[in-house]
């Protein structure tokens, strides 16, 4: 069961309620932390819309019970549930109140709850209300800590995720504008919290907090500083100032931000708290996560530096391929041999076709590359060069996806040299159509990939020649040439599949090729 499946099937809920809990449930890890319990969203079994027992609006229906919809656990503290509660009924020590957590819209306080096997807990029922509406129950749940002793930090941690869970009964948050990014390196609660008051100045701050800022050059203590101010005098003078960062070190707008030093770099996320009060909505302080990105930020920027350095290479091989082709064409010209002309024209158009793959790999950040732009191109190319005064005309259906540049340099390399002897020696010097299919299929060993190259020219008869694996490799026969020892060779040894020539129904020839996908490579663009 989805988390909006109970919602949709009542029909009594309003534009918003549905990706409202969505929200909450993308974010409640942070309250999770802060309370340092698990967290369970509840709905009722069997709902009843319309007026229940004077009440205008519908809920759970009587004795019925409540289903557990999403579950978090705290990474702060130990979880008190070792099953996950996704699917699984409410305990029935717990449903009476729960009846009134959600009628009565008011929070449920329950002590030394033996939950279903579990170990003792204390239990804390939320009702979550928007639009005067109740919509879903809300349950925190913390083990034993008798003998635990509570210091400053776990006090401001558990009293600021009351003031959060005040927040989201009330259906103040999660709130819509906040940012959803989710880039690397978003703060956590074990990264370091820094309560704020509603100026902006710290009231409270946790030792990672503290030790952040230390890396960043400030050694004082944070306490009764104002943050934005600090933060701003800690930045290199040269630094261009972002307009957003002090809404967000002040804590008033729901944002994320990064500041970057000489000595590091450093995320942060604001939470405005807010009370209600008989003029609204107001804000009384807010809470403020941040963390050291310093390693991460260097280790991206290496990636971004190898990235753009493996991209240069593919642009530098590239042009070296270009100028070795220029240079067997300036040769070709030179030649008074026919059969040396044909052989140094042929070496051009393979060094050619190696380059243009180096050429859509310098243009990315994988080493993939969109194998039907590619091919479509080096397709016309192909027969355009191989048919000097014929008329042939070339067809491309399917579609190949991107491929791994191990599997597309072969790949292009055995499509030129088939389709340049369907020219020459298929259509013989014929007027004509080259056709080209490419598409994906599943098989047992895993994804493959179908060529079909096919012409419609004299034909091979009946003969049907099949090759397939390294094992099968032969040394050409009499008369065939470099094209298809390469041909053959690149399927085997470097596609793992096979090639099959047969008649074409229609007339001519048809080349099936099959190759391997390797694991993990790119998907259909």
């Amino acid at each position: 069961m989805t988390l909006a499946e109970p919602l949709l099937k009542t029909g009594e809920f309003g534009p918003g309620d549905s990706e409202w809990l969505h929200l909450l449930v993308g974010d409640w890890q942070l309250i999770a932390d802060l309370a340092q319990g698990d967290l369970v969203l509840w709905f009722p079994e069997d709902f009843q819309s319309g007026d229940i027992n004077g009440r205008a609006h519908g809920g759970p229906a009587l004795n019925t019970g409540f289903l557990g919809m999403a579950h978090v656990r705290p990474s702060t503290a130990q979880t008190v549930f070792h099953r996950d509660m996704v699917g699984l009924r409410m305990s029935s020590q717990v449903q009476t109140s729960a009846h009134h957590c959600w009628f009565d819209q008011a929070t449920q306080f329950l002590d030394h709850v033996d939950w279903n096997a579990e170990s003792a807990m204390r239990v804390v029922l939320y009702p979550l209300v928007r639009n005067g509406r109740t919509i879903a129950i809300l349950s925190l749940h913390h083990g034993d800590q008798s003998g635990r002793m509570q210091g400053r930090l776990d006090t401001v941690f558990r009293e600021t995720a009351r003031e959060i869970l005040s927040m989201v009964a009330r259906g103040a948050w999660p709130d819509f504008s906040a940012s959803s990014e989710t880039s690397r390196g978003n703060p956590r609660v074990s990264d370091g919290v820094i309560r704020l008051d509603a100026e902006g100045r710290v009231t409270f701050a946790s030792p990672n907090a503290v030790s952040v800022y230390r890396r960043l050059g400030f050694p004082e203590a944070l306490t009764g500083r104002s943050l934005a101010d600090l933060t701003r005098d800690l930045l290199p003078i040269a630094e261009k100032a972002d307009e957003t960062l002090p809404l967000v070190l002040t804590g008033r707008m729901p944002w994320r931000g990064e500041v970057g030093t000489d000595r590091g770099s450093v995320t942060f996320r604001a939470v405005p708290l807010r009370r209600q009060t008989r003029r609204g909505e107001e804000r009384f302080g807010a809470l403020l996560l941040c963390r050291d990105v310093t390693e991460l930020r260097r280790r991206e920027l290496e990636l971004m530096t190898k990235d753009a350095t493996i991209r240069e290479i593919h642009h530098r091989v590239k042009n070296n391929l270009q100028t070795v082709s220029a240079l067997l064409r300036l040769q070709a010209r030179r030649m008074t041999s026919r059969e040396g002309k044909q052989g140094l024209e042929q070496a051009m158009r393979r060094v050619a076709t190696i380059a243009m793959v180096h050429e859509a790999l310098s243009q990315g950040l994988t080493q993939s590359v969109d194998f039907d732009e590619l091919i479509n191109r080096q397709f016309h190319l192909a027969a355009e060069v191989a048919s000097p005064g014929q008329a042939v005309s070339t067809s491309m259906t399917g579609e190949f996806g991107k491929l791994p540049s191990e599997l597309a340099t072969p790949l292009a390399l055995i499509i030129n040299e088939i389709v340049a002897n369907a020219v020459e020696h298929g259509l013989e010097g014929n007027s004509g159509t080259v056709s080209l299919d490419g598409r994906r299929e599943e098989a047992e060993s895993g994804p493959e990939l179908i060529v079909t190259i096919g012409d419609d020219g004299v034909g091979m008869g009946d003969s049907y020649i099949e090759e397939s694996g390294v094992s099968s490799y032969r040394p050409p026969s009499q008369g065939e040439g470099l094209g298809m020892q390469i041909v053959r060779t690149l399927v085997a040894s470097e596609l793992k599949g096979s090639i099959v020539w047969k008649p074409r129904a229609g007339g001519g020839t048809e080349v099936v090729i099959t190759a391997k996908i390797p694991e993990g490579a790119a998907e259909r663009s």
